[in-house]
Protein backbone atom coordinates (compact mmCIF):
# COMPACT_ATOMS: atom_id res chain seq x y z
CA UNK A 1 0.00 0.00 0.00
CA UNK A 2 1.11 3.18 -0.73
CA UNK A 3 1.68 6.43 1.80
CA UNK A 4 1.13 9.16 0.90
CA UNK A 5 1.72 12.35 2.32
CA UNK A 6 -0.42 15.64 3.43
CA UNK A 7 0.87 17.76 0.38
CA UNK A 8 0.58 14.87 -2.16
CA UNK A 9 -3.31 13.72 -1.58
CA UNK A 10 -4.29 17.40 -1.19
CA UNK A 11 -2.12 17.92 -4.71
CA UNK A 12 -4.23 14.69 -6.19
CA UNK A 13 -7.47 16.09 -4.92
CA UNK A 14 -7.76 19.39 -6.76
CA UNK A 15 -6.16 17.95 -9.61
CA UNK A 16 -8.90 15.18 -9.40
CA UNK A 17 -11.32 18.01 -9.25
CA UNK A 18 -9.92 20.46 -11.45
CA UNK A 19 -9.39 18.39 -14.69
CA UNK A 20 -13.63 17.47 -14.00
CA UNK A 21 -15.65 18.76 -17.13
CA UNK A 22 -18.70 19.07 -14.72
CA UNK A 23 -16.95 20.99 -11.98
CA UNK A 24 -14.98 23.70 -14.36
CA UNK A 25 -17.77 24.73 -15.16
CA UNK A 26 -20.41 24.97 -12.62
CA UNK A 27 -23.10 27.25 -11.18
CA UNK A 28 -23.77 26.92 -7.43
CA UNK A 29 -26.43 29.59 -5.54
CA UNK A 30 -26.50 30.03 -1.75
CA UNK A 31 -26.75 32.80 1.01
CA UNK A 32 -23.69 34.67 1.42
CA UNK A 33 -21.86 34.94 4.80
CA UNK A 34 -18.48 36.60 6.27
CA UNK A 35 -17.96 38.24 3.19
CA UNK A 36 -13.97 40.15 3.23
CA UNK A 37 -11.85 42.01 0.74
CA UNK A 38 -8.43 41.52 1.50
CA UNK A 39 -5.92 44.63 0.76
CA UNK A 40 -4.39 42.85 -2.51
CA UNK A 41 -8.33 43.51 -3.56
CA UNK A 42 -9.71 39.39 -3.48
CA UNK A 43 -12.82 39.15 -1.83
CA UNK A 44 -13.12 35.28 0.52
CA UNK A 45 -16.47 34.40 1.99
CA UNK A 46 -18.70 31.48 1.91
CA UNK A 47 -21.41 29.84 0.37
CA UNK A 48 -24.30 27.84 2.67
CA UNK A 49 -27.90 26.43 2.59
CA UNK A 50 -29.78 24.54 4.99
CA UNK A 51 -27.49 21.77 4.63
CA UNK A 52 -24.02 22.51 3.84
CA UNK A 53 -21.55 24.93 3.30
CA UNK A 54 -18.38 25.84 0.82
CA UNK A 55 -15.76 28.81 0.40
CA UNK A 56 -15.63 30.81 -1.96
CA UNK A 57 -13.12 33.30 -3.41
CA UNK A 58 -13.41 36.55 -6.02
CA UNK A 59 -10.63 37.44 -7.03
CA UNK A 60 -9.98 41.40 -7.78
CA UNK A 61 -11.79 41.75 -10.75
CA UNK A 62 -9.94 43.84 -13.33
CA UNK A 63 -12.68 45.58 -14.79
CA UNK A 64 -15.86 48.47 -13.83
CA UNK A 65 -18.48 45.28 -14.74
CA UNK A 66 -16.95 42.52 -12.45
CA UNK A 67 -16.55 44.91 -9.94
CA UNK A 68 -20.11 45.98 -9.27
CA UNK A 69 -20.56 42.21 -8.12
CA UNK A 70 -19.13 42.95 -5.23
CA UNK A 71 -22.39 44.83 -4.37
CA UNK A 72 -24.00 41.44 -4.56
CA UNK A 73 -21.56 40.21 -1.84
CA UNK A 74 -22.76 41.29 1.37
CA UNK A 75 -23.88 39.32 4.46
CA UNK A 76 -27.28 37.27 4.13
CA UNK A 77 -27.60 38.20 0.17
CA UNK A 78 -28.90 35.37 -1.77
CA UNK A 79 -26.69 34.75 -5.24
CA UNK A 80 -25.92 32.21 -8.16
CA UNK A 81 -22.17 31.95 -8.33
CA UNK A 82 -20.60 30.72 -11.36
CA UNK A 83 -17.27 29.84 -11.29
CA UNK A 84 -15.25 26.03 -11.07
CA UNK A 85 -14.33 24.12 -8.12
CA UNK A 86 -10.92 23.60 -6.79
CA UNK A 87 -9.30 22.39 -3.14
CA UNK A 88 -6.36 25.05 -1.48
CA UNK A 89 -3.66 22.81 -0.25
CA UNK A 90 -2.35 24.86 2.55
CA UNK A 91 -5.46 24.73 4.92
CA UNK A 92 -7.28 21.53 3.28
CA UNK A 93 -10.14 23.42 2.69
CA UNK A 94 -12.37 22.56 -0.92
CA UNK A 95 -13.59 26.08 -2.81
CA UNK A 96 -15.08 27.98 -5.52
CA UNK A 97 -13.25 29.81 -7.17
CA UNK A 98 -16.01 32.48 -8.62
CA UNK A 99 -16.06 33.92 -11.91
CA UNK A 100 -19.36 35.98 -11.62
CA UNK A 101 -21.75 36.61 -9.28
CA UNK A 102 -25.47 37.55 -10.10
CA UNK A 103 -28.49 38.27 -7.17
CA UNK A 104 -30.78 34.64 -7.29
CA UNK A 105 -34.25 35.13 -8.75
CA UNK A 106 -32.94 36.40 -11.70
CA UNK A 107 -32.91 33.19 -13.84
CA UNK A 108 -30.11 31.38 -15.12
CA UNK A 109 -30.26 31.86 -18.50
CA UNK A 110 -29.78 35.22 -17.93
CA UNK A 111 -27.26 34.57 -15.39
CA UNK A 112 -25.28 32.66 -18.07
CA UNK A 113 -26.07 35.51 -20.88
CA UNK A 114 -24.58 38.05 -18.30
CA UNK A 115 -21.37 36.05 -17.24
CA UNK A 116 -20.65 34.97 -20.70
CA UNK A 117 -20.96 39.09 -21.61
CA UNK A 118 -18.69 40.03 -19.01
CA UNK A 119 -16.09 37.94 -19.83
CA UNK A 120 -16.25 38.33 -23.46
CA UNK A 121 -16.18 42.60 -22.81
CA UNK A 122 -12.89 41.51 -20.57
CA UNK A 123 -11.23 39.74 -23.31
CA UNK A 124 -11.88 43.02 -25.59
CA UNK A 125 -14.47 40.84 -28.13
CA UNK A 126 -16.70 44.35 -27.85
CA UNK A 127 -14.00 47.05 -28.15
CA UNK A 128 -15.13 49.66 -30.82
CA UNK A 129 -12.08 50.01 -32.12
CA UNK A 130 -11.90 46.45 -33.34
CA UNK A 131 -15.35 47.58 -35.20
CA UNK A 132 -14.81 47.52 -38.84
CA UNK A 133 -16.25 49.63 -41.27
CA UNK A 134 -18.71 48.41 -43.85
CA UNK A 135 -17.97 47.93 -47.82
CA UNK A 136 -19.72 50.91 -49.56
CA UNK A 137 -20.16 49.12 -52.87
CA UNK A 138 -20.84 45.68 -51.72
CA UNK A 139 -19.53 42.91 -55.10
CA UNK A 140 -20.90 39.81 -52.86
CA UNK A 141 -22.74 39.65 -49.30
CA UNK A 142 -22.82 36.42 -47.47
CA UNK A 143 -25.55 35.03 -45.43
CA UNK A 144 -25.72 32.76 -43.16
CA UNK A 145 -29.14 31.67 -41.87
CA UNK A 146 -32.07 28.77 -42.73
CA UNK A 147 -32.94 28.17 -46.01
CA UNK A 148 -36.32 26.98 -45.29
CA UNK A 149 -37.06 30.07 -43.22
CA UNK A 150 -38.32 33.52 -44.59
CA UNK A 151 -35.27 35.28 -44.01
CA UNK A 152 -33.35 34.62 -46.65
CA UNK A 153 -36.15 35.44 -49.06
CA UNK A 154 -36.81 39.18 -47.01
CA UNK A 155 -33.10 39.80 -47.40
CA UNK A 156 -32.75 38.79 -51.35
CA UNK A 157 -35.71 41.03 -51.71
CA UNK A 158 -34.57 44.00 -50.18
CA UNK A 159 -31.30 43.72 -51.89
CA UNK A 160 -32.96 43.21 -55.37
CA UNK A 161 -34.70 46.39 -54.55
CA UNK A 162 -31.75 48.20 -53.08
CA UNK A 163 -28.76 47.01 -54.68
CA UNK A 164 -29.29 44.50 -57.46
CA UNK A 165 -25.47 44.66 -58.75
CA UNK A 166 -24.62 42.42 -55.45
CA UNK A 167 -24.26 38.81 -55.68
CA UNK A 168 -25.91 36.76 -52.61
CA UNK A 169 -23.88 33.78 -51.22
CA UNK A 170 -26.04 31.73 -48.85
CA UNK A 171 -24.41 29.50 -45.84
CA UNK A 172 -28.08 27.22 -44.96
CA UNK A 173 -27.26 26.44 -41.22
CA UNK A 174 -29.94 25.68 -38.87
CA UNK A 175 -30.55 28.46 -36.50
CA UNK A 176 -32.17 26.78 -33.30
CA UNK A 177 -31.48 23.94 -31.14
CA UNK A 178 -29.08 22.40 -29.00
CA UNK A 179 -26.97 21.92 -32.06
CA UNK A 180 -27.42 24.82 -34.28
CA UNK A 181 -24.31 26.86 -32.71
CA UNK A 182 -22.05 24.23 -34.44
CA UNK A 183 -23.72 25.12 -37.74
CA UNK A 184 -23.45 29.02 -37.56
CA UNK A 185 -19.89 28.14 -36.84
CA UNK A 186 -19.04 26.28 -39.53
CA UNK A 187 -21.38 28.55 -42.16
CA UNK A 188 -18.58 31.47 -41.06
CA UNK A 189 -16.29 29.78 -41.37
CA UNK A 190 -17.11 28.07 -45.10
CA UNK A 191 -18.41 32.08 -45.94
CA UNK A 192 -14.49 33.26 -44.86
CA UNK A 193 -13.01 30.53 -47.12
CA UNK A 194 -14.00 31.55 -49.83
CA UNK A 195 -12.54 34.78 -49.58
CA UNK A 196 -13.79 36.92 -52.33
CA UNK A 197 -17.10 38.33 -50.18
CA UNK A 198 -17.49 41.67 -49.10
CA UNK A 199 -19.53 41.40 -45.81
CA UNK A 200 -21.31 38.52 -43.98
CA UNK A 201 -25.04 38.81 -42.60
CA UNK A 202 -25.80 36.43 -39.61
CA UNK A 203 -29.79 36.84 -39.28
CA UNK A 204 -32.58 34.84 -37.94
CA UNK A 205 -36.21 35.47 -37.39
CA UNK A 206 -37.62 36.82 -33.94
CA UNK A 207 -38.51 33.99 -31.12
CA UNK A 208 -37.99 33.32 -27.85
CA UNK A 209 -34.91 33.62 -25.44
CA UNK A 210 -34.56 29.52 -25.48
CA UNK A 211 -34.99 29.49 -29.65
CA UNK A 212 -32.44 32.51 -29.98
CA UNK A 213 -29.87 30.72 -27.72
CA UNK A 214 -27.73 29.87 -29.96
CA UNK A 215 -26.53 32.92 -30.78
CA UNK A 216 -25.75 33.40 -27.01
CA UNK A 217 -22.97 30.92 -27.49
CA UNK A 218 -19.37 31.22 -26.74
CA UNK A 219 -18.44 29.64 -29.95
CA UNK A 220 -20.81 31.31 -32.22
CA UNK A 221 -19.42 34.80 -30.52
CA UNK A 222 -15.77 33.77 -31.32
CA UNK A 223 -16.62 32.57 -34.69
CA UNK A 224 -17.80 36.16 -35.54
CA UNK A 225 -15.01 38.22 -33.74
CA UNK A 226 -12.63 35.93 -35.70
CA UNK A 227 -13.95 36.51 -39.02
CA UNK A 228 -11.87 38.57 -41.62
CA UNK A 229 -14.77 39.46 -43.02
CA UNK A 230 -17.21 42.13 -41.31
CA UNK A 231 -20.23 40.67 -40.02
CA UNK A 232 -23.65 42.21 -39.46
CA UNK A 233 -25.81 40.43 -37.01
CA UNK A 234 -29.41 40.56 -37.67
CA UNK A 235 -30.76 38.17 -34.93
CA UNK A 236 -34.44 38.46 -33.87
CA UNK A 237 -36.92 41.58 -33.20
CA UNK A 238 -35.59 45.09 -32.69
CA UNK A 239 -35.88 44.47 -28.59
CA UNK A 240 -33.52 40.97 -28.67
CA UNK A 241 -30.34 41.47 -27.83
CA UNK A 242 -27.73 38.56 -28.62
CA UNK A 243 -23.70 37.70 -27.44
CA UNK A 244 -23.49 37.95 -31.43
CA UNK A 245 -24.89 41.54 -31.58
CA UNK A 246 -22.00 42.49 -29.34
CA UNK A 247 -19.29 41.19 -30.83
CA UNK A 248 -20.57 41.66 -34.79
CA UNK A 249 -19.62 44.67 -36.15
CA UNK A 250 -22.68 45.89 -36.73
CA UNK A 251 -25.94 45.23 -35.19
CA UNK A 252 -29.02 45.65 -37.13
CA UNK A 253 -32.72 45.52 -35.36
CA UNK A 254 -34.00 43.13 -38.07
CA UNK A 255 -33.09 40.71 -41.08
CA UNK A 256 -34.64 43.07 -43.32
CA UNK A 257 -32.75 46.37 -41.95
CA UNK A 258 -29.42 44.50 -42.31
CA UNK A 259 -29.88 44.04 -46.12
CA UNK A 260 -30.66 48.04 -46.10
CA UNK A 261 -27.44 48.60 -43.86
CA UNK A 262 -25.15 46.71 -45.96
CA UNK A 263 -26.09 47.47 -49.37
CA UNK A 264 -26.74 51.28 -50.32
CA UNK A 265 -29.77 52.41 -52.61
CA UNK A 266 -29.57 52.71 -56.48
CA UNK A 267 -32.21 55.47 -56.25
CA UNK A 268 -30.21 57.53 -53.66
CA UNK A 269 -27.34 57.17 -55.33
CA UNK A 270 -28.45 58.26 -58.69
CA UNK A 271 -29.82 61.28 -56.53
CA UNK A 272 -26.01 61.67 -54.97
CA UNK A 273 -24.37 61.21 -58.36
CA UNK A 274 -26.88 64.22 -59.91
CA UNK A 275 -26.33 67.03 -57.01
CA UNK A 276 -22.33 66.22 -57.19
CA UNK A 277 -22.57 66.55 -60.66
CA UNK A 278 -24.79 69.80 -60.17
CA UNK A 279 -22.46 71.08 -57.52
CA UNK A 280 -19.12 70.45 -59.75
CA UNK A 281 -21.11 71.93 -62.90
CA UNK A 282 -22.50 75.35 -60.87
CA UNK A 283 -18.99 75.34 -59.43
CA UNK A 284 -17.30 75.56 -62.62
CA UNK A 285 -19.85 77.64 -64.36
CA UNK A 286 -18.86 80.04 -61.06
CA UNK A 287 -15.06 79.69 -61.25
CA UNK A 288 -15.08 80.47 -65.45
CA UNK A 289 -17.03 83.39 -64.59
CA UNK A 290 -14.73 84.70 -62.13
CA UNK A 291 -11.93 83.76 -64.58
CA UNK A 292 -13.97 85.43 -67.52
CA UNK A 293 -14.28 88.68 -65.15
CA UNK A 294 -10.41 88.89 -64.65
CA UNK A 295 -9.67 88.18 -67.79
CA UNK A 296 -11.86 91.40 -69.04
CA UNK A 297 -9.87 93.32 -66.25
CA UNK A 298 -6.66 92.49 -67.53
CA UNK A 299 -7.57 93.43 -71.42
CA UNK A 300 -9.26 96.66 -70.22
CA UNK A 301 -6.51 97.66 -67.74
CA UNK A 302 -3.99 96.24 -70.89
CA UNK A 303 -5.94 98.43 -73.54
CA UNK A 304 -5.59 101.71 -71.17
CA UNK A 305 -1.79 100.92 -70.72
CA UNK A 306 -0.90 99.64 -74.00
CA UNK A 307 1.03 101.72 -76.78
CA UNK A 308 -0.70 103.43 -79.12
CA UNK A 309 0.92 101.72 -82.46
CA UNK A 310 0.16 104.64 -84.99
CA UNK A 311 1.51 107.18 -82.78
CA UNK A 312 4.27 104.65 -82.67
CA UNK A 313 4.27 104.17 -86.69
CA UNK A 314 3.96 108.08 -87.21
CA UNK A 315 7.26 108.47 -84.72
CA UNK A 316 9.05 106.05 -87.47
CA UNK A 317 7.85 107.87 -90.63
CA UNK A 318 8.90 110.81 -89.45
CA UNK A 319 12.70 109.20 -88.27
CA UNK A 320 12.65 107.71 -91.43
CA UNK A 321 12.17 111.11 -93.37
CA UNK A 322 14.62 112.83 -90.88
CA UNK A 323 17.16 110.28 -91.19
CA UNK A 324 16.91 110.32 -95.22
CA UNK A 325 17.58 114.19 -94.96
CA UNK A 326 20.39 114.13 -93.29
CA UNK A 327 21.72 110.97 -95.75
CA UNK A 328 20.75 113.10 -98.59
CA UNK A 329 22.20 116.27 -96.89
CA UNK A 330 25.71 114.20 -96.01
CA UNK A 331 25.69 113.18 -99.16
CA UNK A 332 25.23 116.48 -101.13
CA UNK A 333 28.35 117.22 -98.47
CA UNK A 334 30.62 114.24 -99.83
CA UNK A 335 29.68 115.05 -103.80
CA UNK A 336 30.68 118.75 -102.86
CA UNK A 337 34.09 117.88 -101.11
CA UNK A 338 35.22 115.75 -103.29
CA UNK A 339 34.30 118.09 -106.47
CA UNK A 340 36.80 120.39 -105.01
CA UNK A 341 39.27 117.86 -104.48
CA UNK A 342 38.87 116.88 -108.07
CA UNK A 343 39.40 120.61 -108.57
CA UNK A 344 42.37 120.73 -106.71
CA UNK A 345 43.69 117.75 -108.21
CA UNK A 346 42.88 118.94 -111.59
CA UNK A 347 44.98 122.21 -110.79
CA UNK A 348 47.88 120.10 -110.00
CA UNK A 349 47.87 117.74 -112.09
CA UNK A 350 51.25 118.32 -114.70
CA UNK A 351 49.48 118.03 -117.73
CA UNK A 352 47.20 121.07 -116.84
CA UNK A 353 49.99 122.89 -116.11
CA UNK A 354 51.39 122.03 -119.83
CA UNK A 355 47.87 122.68 -121.51
CA UNK A 356 48.81 126.55 -120.08
CA UNK A 357 51.69 127.15 -122.73
CA UNK A 358 54.30 125.48 -120.04
CA UNK A 359 56.74 123.47 -120.76
CA UNK A 360 59.59 121.19 -119.03
CA UNK A 361 63.11 120.82 -120.18
CA UNK A 362 65.29 117.51 -119.61
CA UNK A 363 68.39 116.68 -119.94
CA UNK A 364 69.30 112.92 -119.82
CA UNK A 365 66.02 112.40 -118.39
CA UNK A 366 66.29 114.64 -115.51
CA UNK A 367 64.10 118.06 -115.16
CA UNK A 368 66.31 120.72 -115.38
CA UNK A 369 65.63 123.34 -113.01
CA UNK A 370 68.69 125.90 -112.75
CA UNK A 371 71.06 127.02 -115.40
CA UNK A 372 73.80 125.50 -113.86
CA UNK A 373 72.61 122.10 -114.62
CA UNK A 374 73.48 122.85 -118.48
CA UNK A 375 76.15 123.75 -120.75
CA UNK A 376 77.04 125.14 -124.29
CA UNK A 377 76.27 122.09 -126.48
CA UNK A 378 73.78 120.03 -124.27
CA UNK A 379 71.10 117.97 -125.88
CA UNK A 380 67.92 118.79 -124.42
CA UNK A 381 64.30 117.53 -124.91
CA UNK A 382 61.58 120.08 -124.75
CA UNK A 383 58.34 118.42 -123.21
CA UNK A 384 55.19 120.37 -124.35
CA UNK A 385 50.81 119.90 -123.72
CA UNK A 386 51.26 117.70 -127.04
CA UNK A 387 54.46 116.07 -126.66
CA UNK A 388 58.07 116.96 -127.26
CA UNK A 389 61.26 117.90 -129.56
CA UNK A 390 64.98 118.11 -128.95
CA UNK A 391 66.68 120.85 -128.34
CA UNK A 392 70.53 122.04 -128.15
CA UNK A 393 72.25 125.08 -125.80
CA UNK A 394 73.84 127.26 -128.08
CA UNK A 395 74.76 129.60 -125.80
CA UNK A 396 75.20 129.56 -121.92
CA UNK A 397 72.42 130.88 -119.94
CA UNK A 398 72.22 134.19 -117.92
CA UNK A 399 70.75 133.67 -114.40
CA UNK A 400 67.95 135.86 -113.39
CA UNK A 401 68.02 138.20 -110.74
CA UNK A 402 66.25 137.94 -107.49
CA UNK A 403 64.54 140.62 -106.23
CA UNK A 404 63.76 140.85 -102.22
CA UNK A 405 59.86 140.15 -103.10
CA UNK A 406 61.01 136.79 -104.65
CA UNK A 407 58.81 134.21 -103.54
CA UNK A 408 60.04 131.75 -100.89
CA UNK A 409 61.93 128.42 -101.94
CA UNK A 410 59.72 125.71 -102.70
CA UNK A 411 61.26 121.94 -102.01
CA UNK A 412 64.66 122.84 -101.43
CA UNK A 413 64.99 124.38 -105.23
CA UNK A 414 66.09 127.80 -106.40
CA UNK A 415 67.64 129.85 -109.19
CA UNK A 416 64.30 129.04 -111.06
CA UNK A 417 63.79 131.61 -114.24
CA UNK A 418 60.83 133.96 -113.70
CA UNK A 419 57.81 132.24 -115.35
CA UNK A 420 59.40 129.13 -115.34
CA UNK A 421 57.58 126.26 -113.29
CA UNK A 422 59.54 122.91 -113.64
CA UNK A 423 57.19 119.80 -113.16
CA UNK A 424 57.56 115.90 -113.43
CA UNK A 425 56.51 114.84 -116.86
CA UNK A 426 54.77 111.70 -116.84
Amino acid sequence: MQVLTVTQAMSYLRELIETDMLLADVWISGEVSGPRTQPSGHTYFTLKDAGAQIRGVFFRPQFAQKRRMLDYLTQGAQVVCHGRLSVYEARGELQVVVDFIQPEGVGLRHAQFERLRAQLEEEGLFDASRKRPLPVFPKRIGVVTSQAGAVFHDICNVLTRRWPLAEVVLAPTSVQGPDAQYGIVSAIETLNELGDLDVIIVARGGGSVEELWAFNEEPVARAVFGSLIPVVSAVGHETDFTICDYVADLRAPTPSAAAELVAPDTFDIRSRVRGVLNYAVAGMEQRINLQRSGVETLLARSRRTATDVNRQRQRIDDMLQRTFRAVAAQERQRRDHLRRCQAQLQALDPQATLDRGYAVVHKGGTVVSSIGAVGQGDALVIKVADGGFPARVDAPGQRRSRSKAAAPKRNGTSGQSEGVQPVLFP
